[in-house]
């Protein structure tokens, strides 16, 4: 995983949710200064379950990195925005 590029993306399809959580929380947490937006690949068949979770655990302010969730290009990718 690169930390440095403006967008990093994860790709979660084969994790279990707690492992899929923990592996966001940690890109967050290393994400520099440059990084603006994580783009979270969950899928959208089997990814609901984690799609639900990542909205439970960064929305309202739950995190202070994160600004606002968005979502993505299609139904199974979700967006983390840390800055505007």
């Amino acid at each position: 995983m690169k930390l440095d590029p403006a967008i990093i993306e994860l790709d979660l399809h084969g994790l279990r949710t707690q492992e899929a959580i923990a592996k966001i929380e940690k890109a967050v947490e290393q994400a520099g200064r440059g990084t603006y937006r994580i783009r979270l690949i969950h899928g959208y068949h089997g990814g609901t379950r984690i799609k639900e979770a990542i909205v439970e655990e960064f929305s309202y302010g739950r995190n202070d990195r994160v600004k606002r969730i968005v979502p993505g290009s299609n139904e199974g990718i979700t967006e983390l925005i840390l800055r505007d």
